[in-house]
């Protein structure tokens, strides 16, 4: 006659334990992991948004000193060291200056759209930042 003791089922509840634990171990070491690169791709995002909100006032800077020269350009690249950006354009009317500029830098746009008095001494009234130029009236 056989018999089965309770010795002989004690082993497989340690190992069950020990299967269930290392798997809880394992999650949480793979969600620390992932979690530290997508943290890593979330500031390279930043970065580069504030690098392109940059260039685009630097676009506007530039957009501001043509008015001052009474230069209105649309489809105007402006190059500040490697990055390029545009200004989409530059309208004067009724003693006001519309400037509209456009920087990508890896992936991350930045519209703006400014309104500046064109006297002697420009002064801005609106300086705006739009998803969309067509958004942005």
């Amino acid at each position: 006659m056989v018999t089965t003791s309770k010795k002989t089922q004690g082993g497989y509840m340690a190992l069950m334990s020990a299967i269930i634990i290392a798997t809880i171990l394992l999650a949480i070491t793979l969600g620390l992991g992932f979690s530290g690169f997508f943290t890593r791709l979330n500031i390279l995002d930043s970065e580069s948004k504030e690098r392109s909100a940059a260039l685009a006032e630097a676009c506007v800077d530039a957009a501001i000193l043509d008015s001052a020269n009474n230069l209105y350009q649309s489809n105007k690249t402006v190059s500040v060291g490697k990055d390029i950006c545009t200004i989409i354009s530059s309208q004067n009317t009724g003693g006001q200056t519309l400037i509209k500029t456009q920087a990508i830098i890896n992936g991350s746009y930045t519209n703006l759209k400014v309104i500046a008095t064109n006297t002697t001494a420009f002064k801005i009234i609106s300086w705006d930042e739009c998803a969309t130029f067509t958004t942005c009236p």
